[in-house]
């Protein structure tokens, strides 16, 4: 798949293995912290590998575009600095928050930037 961003081959092979017909791969982006494996970002839909599971189990949950509400920054710091100065964005479905932290600023601002041009 041409201009594909991923952090591991693995995760990338692993959404690719479950896409919809004609559904292309924009991202697949490595999370840190407690809970998130990936994100995953499509022309369709966002997934997460939420490995917060009692007993070592893990979901793919699939986010369809149309049902986020709304995509943010999420930051420790004053507004004093850059806008995108954090590696995390949380991404609201309905009454539900999804949070994801990521090794560097540059892919929270790009999965931000994505997620708010579908959900336009």
């Amino acid at each position: 798949m041409a201009n594909v961003t991923y952090d591991r081959r693995e995760q990338l092979k692993q959404i690719e293995s479950g896409l919809l017909d004609g559904e292309k791969v924009i991202a697949v982006y490595d999370a840190i912290g407690a809970g998130t494996g990936f994100i995953g970002l499509t022309d369709r839909r966002v997934i997460i590998q939420d490995k917060s599971f009692i007993g070592k189990k893990f979901a793919i949950t699939s986010i369809p575009y149309s049902k986020i509400t709304s995509v943010s920054v999420v930051s420790n710091k004053s507004w004093g600095g850059s806008f995108f100065s954090t590696g995390a964005i949380a991404i609201n479905v309905g009454t539900h928050t999804y949070e994801v932290e990521f090794r560097g600023d540059q892919k929270s601002h790009h999965v931000h930037n994505v997620i708010l041009h579908y959900i336009s």
